[in-house]
């Protein structure tokens, strides 16, 4: 069972918008641990709550359409208030409240959003979210390699 699954999602079909999406690809092809899941996704789905409610930690990645191009920002996330009700759109808050209501275990979570500036139709990123990408990849294959091993 792994210690730490990653969630990339977003859709690569519509610009800066599939920059999660991509930065769990870079993970994916850099990092070799069995303790770390990486998933690539185009969405959040319910279907998370199990593999969620299995691991330490989660790590989710998306895209954002507000805050500065270029940057990536880290939120800690808490579970949703238990009223939420799900709807075609999940978020990592409603996910880790169904983790805990159905699987009795939520993980620590934060979420690292990029913040983009094209969402149109296209599978380019910006420059500047391309960079950004590429950053939070390498900061987050540091801070997972350092990982202190279960038992430590």
């Amino acid at each position: 069972m792994p210690h730490t699954l990653i969630v990339g999602y977003g859709n690569v079909l519509r610009g800066d918008d599939g920059a999660g999406f991509l930065v769990a690809e870079l993970l994916r092809e850099r990092i070799r641990d069995p303790e770390i899941q990486i998933l690539s996704q185009q969405q959040l789905l319910p279907e998370l709550m199990e593999p969620i409610s299995r691991v330490a930690r989660v790590i989710f990645i998306d895209a954002s359409v507000s805050g500065r191009a270029g940057k990536f920002q880290r939120i800690p996330l808490r579970p949703a208030p238990a009223c939420a009700r799900f709807t075609h759109h999940a978020t990592p808050e409603s996910l880790l409240a169904g983790a805990q209501s159905l699987y009795g275990h939520t993980p620590e979570a934060t979420l690292y959003t990029i913040p983009g500036r094209f969402f149109e139709t296209g599978e380019e990123l910006t420059p500047s979210v391309r960079r950004a990408v590429n950053e939070l990849a390498a900061t987050l294959e540091v801070e997972l390699a350092v990982r202190p091993s279960r038992g430590a």
